[in-house]
């Protein structure tokens, strides 16, 4: 009889996600970042859950004027720094921004200079933990990060308290 290795959950023809150096339960963190023009206003926002599920922080920041990739960016490393400075030694990032998850994965090149310095930083930080893995999600699975990055934006201009209509924030140009 044959033996065969189980699949994990999403992977396809056996592919596997990059895979973190221990088992440890990892905290997940939702990461956002926009732009309202490309560039224009820009922001981040982020959700860490720990292992069992529970919001146990949201983070949001305007950076000023930006394209949406370079938020995106600083909206991981904000992530990655959270975790290092509270200890958390396993997380798993998700964002819906493939063109960041991608050239973290190093399935794309990072090809943008403005881009370069930041992805450089991001992997270094990275690879200092027990467990990183970073996945791609679809928009809908990531409101609670672009509702915080559309916060950031709205506050620095003077809106706050005001809600995205859905047609405010909306990234432009996602690659």
């Amino acid at each position: 009889m044959k033996k065969t290795t189980p699949v994990k959950p999403g992977a396809l023809f056996g592919d596997q996600a990059p895979e973190s150096k221990s088992p440890t339960a990892a905290h997940r963190f939702n990461v956002d970042g926009g732009s309202r023009g490309n560039p224009g206003p820009a922001s981040y926002g982020i959700v860490v859950r720990d292992p069992g599920g529970k919001i146990v922080a949201e983070l949001k920041k305007y950076i000023g004027r930006s394209t949406n990739n370079v938020a995106e960016y600083y909206g991981l490393i904000a992530a990655l720094d959270y975790a290092e400075s509270h200890g958390i030694r396993a997380l798993r990032i998700e964002a819906d921004s493939e063109l960041m998850v991608k050239q973290m994965r190093g399935q794309y090149k990072v090809k943008s200079a403005d881009l370069q310095p930041l992805f450089e930083r991001a992997r270094k930080m990275a690879a200092g933990f027990d467990s990183f893995r970073i996945d791609h999600v679809y928009r809908e699975q990531n409101r609670e990060a672009d509702r915080l990055a559309n916060e950031a934006m709205d506050e620095a201009d003077g809106k706050a308290g005001a809600k995205a209509d859905g047609k405010n924030g909306r990234k432009q140009n996602r690659r």
